[in-house]
């Protein structure tokens, strides 16, 4: 995307900065939306009248929503204009999370969270983008960290006051508060934004280009698999947390908080190391998953133990700057679709996680079990990760060998 670049003088800068906040505010909705049923399973499942386990198909059906939407809409509005595009998105969240307020049912809540997540991927592709265009040189991952910050604050702050609402006013207020951010967030799109039209030759096809690169596809693979690990413990932290490490239900907010701590802090460490060696890092946070996803089989039976691990859980996010980035490096021309995807993969991550634990335990392995889920799905995720560098060196050699051997598709 060929946005205009931060010209460096001081009302440049001051512009910039709005536009990132505006969008920040964006992502601390959709951030707080998303995340925020996962503090309310039990009172949802309770409401609608179906067990926990299955409350938690509402959180894969969101997920489903970015999944689906993603694709659709980012090759849809491949030619929009960038600020009226983030506007309408913003819009067609907030309408979503309105309607789950008033959502009847098992069905129709699962449905209404569908469309809700519809605009999650497009939004957080589109937003990076314009972020990365302003940034200066060598900084792009700090910019998308930005941005990406109100994802993280969210959990830090929005999911605590939404959790704690729905659990004094009943969940539906939760996603009220939610729409009201949305709205809020799209009013400020509006004012911080310049107009930023489509790149020159923009269109769906040159979009659809994403889908025939085996790097694209490996990125994508890393974050979809390798992430799911910590929605499959998340997703299910609090019943874990209160059957388990016999924490009071006034205790459960404080994890919340804590999780969103570690989030902010992966975040804003992952944007810095992800601009100083891109791969390395996502490597790097995979292994480190793996290690407090194990650990937290062992903590979780232990209400302080539990907390500070699940604070370490929430630094699982760094690898996300680093995916996002090296998915622009990769994607070539199409790069809204691969943005977009981007949190796509995150979304299937979700969904997959939150699936996964839940058939944990169901099989009777415990609440316990969904960290050994999350250590297995993140160890897949190395997997892919290792692919990805032998799949990318060998590209290399066979484009950099003399004689008339030519690659084409890939980066």
């Amino acid at each position: 995307m060929n946005a205009p670049a931060s010209s460096g003088s001081s009302s440049s800068s001051f512009h910039s900065g709005w536009a990132i906040v505006a969008m920040a505010l964006g992502a601390f909705a959709i951030g707080t939306g998303e995340f925020v049923i996962m503090g309310l399973l039990p009172e949802v499942a309770q409401n609608i009248g179906v067990t926990i386990p299955q409350a938690g198909h509402v959180i894969s059906a969101y997920a489903m929503g970015v999944v689906f939407g993603a694709p659709v809409l980012a090759v849809a509005a491949a030619t929009w204009e960038r600020r009226t595009l983030l506007m309408a998105l913003m819009l067609v969240f907030a309408l979503g999370n309105f309607a789950s307020a008033a959502a009847p049912g098992y069905v129709s809540l699962n449905l209404l969270r569908f469309v809700a997540g519809m605009p999650h991927g497009t939004y957080f592709g589109v937003a990076a983008l314009v972020a990365a265009s302003l940034a200066p040189p060598g900084q792009r991952a700090r910019a998308v960290g930005l941005v990406m910050t109100g994802l993280t604050v969210a959990t830090l702050a929005g999911v605590p006051l939404a959790t704690w609402l729905g659990q004094h006013f009943g969940w539906r207020s939760a996603f009220v508060l939610v729409g009201a951010i949305a709205l809020l967030a799209a009013v400020m799109v509006r004012q911080a934004l310049p107009v930023l039209p489509a790149p020159p030759g923009a269109s769906p096809i040159r979009e659809l280009g994403a889908l025939r690169n085996k790097q694209v596809w490996l990125t994508l693979g890393i974050g979809a698999i390798g992430f799911g690990g910590l929605f499959s413990v998340f997703s299910y932290v609090k019943p874990t947390m209160l059957e388990v490490a016999g924490m009071p239900l006034n205790g459960i907010p404080i994890v919340l908080a804590l999780f969103g701590v570690g989030m902010v802090a992966g975040n804003v460490l992952g944007s810095r190391l992800a601009d100083r060696a891109l791969m390395p890092t996502a490597g790097g946070m995979l292994v480190w998953a793996i290690a407090v996803l194990v650990a937290y089989t062992f903590t979780a039976r232990h209400p302080v133990a539990g907390a500070i691990n699940v604070l370490l859980i929430g630094t699982i996010v760094a690898i996300g700057p680093a995916l996002q980035i090296r998915l622009m490096d990769v994607a070539g021309d199409a790069q809204v679709l691969a943005a977009a995807l981007h949190h796509s993969a995150f979304n299937v991550a979700n969904a997959l996680g939150a699936w996964l634990g839940g058939l944990a335990i169901s099989a009777g392995l415990g609440w316990t079990s969904t960290g050994w889920v999350g250590a297995a799905l993140s160890a897949g995720g190395l997997a892919i990760f290792f692919w990805a560098v032998v799949d990318a060196k060998g590209r290399h050699a066979m484009a950099t060998a003399p004689g008339p051997v030519r690659v084409s598709g890939g980066h």
